[in-house]
Parts: C-alpha cells; structure tokens; sequence
C-alpha cells in the first residue's frame, strides 16, 4: 500500500514563507499525478497546487488562483518526494495542509475525488 508522510509545517507571520514536503513510499510515485490540498477549520477541504507525471521529465502545474504567484509545487522523483514551496505567506493560507497521489493518472487533477492516497497532514499557521 503506497504511503505518504507531510513534513515542513509550522507557524509563520505573514510574509513569510515554508517548504512542505511529502515523501512517499511504493512504487507508483513516479507515475502518479500529485497534488496538495488544504483544510481550513470548519471548511472543507480544497485543490491548492498539481503537478503532473511524464514519461519524458516534462511536468506541468496548476494552481488555485489565490496562491499563484506565491506558492510552487514541485517534484524529485528519485526521492519519491513532492514539495510546495509557499512565500507570501498570508493568515487565509492557514490550514491542514494534505499531499494526495493518482496513481496512474498523467494529467493535474483538481478534485479531490480523483486522489487514490492520502498524507495525513501537516498544520500550517500564518499570524497576522
């Protein structure tokens, strides 16, 4: 069973910036679109960043219109590792941030739906 472990939360003042991390186990990682959700308290969970696979090292990326320009997903996979790089950070970014995997799948993917495996979590909190 494919596992994924978030790191690199924290409490940051606005304008700063975080790098999470997910690492993940198995040996679907490199074929796997990967995504980053997030859980604001009391709202439900939402798209924040995908990055694609490809067989020829050529990924491509989309984002929630409120963090383009601020965040960027990325991903190592010879270290089964994806990452979003956050800066810019403001409180509304506050959440459970989540890492998800669609093995199989090429294409970014929006919708949580669409994700076969799931982190569980890593809290990030911007103060004001």
């Amino acid at each position: 069973q494919a596992q994924l472990v978030e790191s690199g939360g924290g409490l940051v003042q606005t304008g700063g910036s975080l790098r999470l991390s997910c690492a993940a186990s198995g040996r679907t990682f490199s074929t796997s679109a990967m995504g980053w959700f997030r859980q604001a308290s009391g709202k439900e969970r939402q798209f924040v960043a995908g990055i694609s696979w490809s067989a020829n090292r050529i990924y491509y990326t989309d984002y929630t219109a409120s963090v383009k320009g601020r965040f960027t997903i990325s991903r190592d996979n010879a270290k089964s590792t994806v990452y979003l790089q956050m800066n810019s950070l403001k409180p509304e970014d506050t959440a459970v941030y989540y890492c998800a995997a669609a093995p199989g799948r090429s294409g970014v993917r929006r919708e949580s739906a669409e994700y076969d495996y799931w982190g569980q979590g890593t809290q990030v909190t911007v103060s004001s």
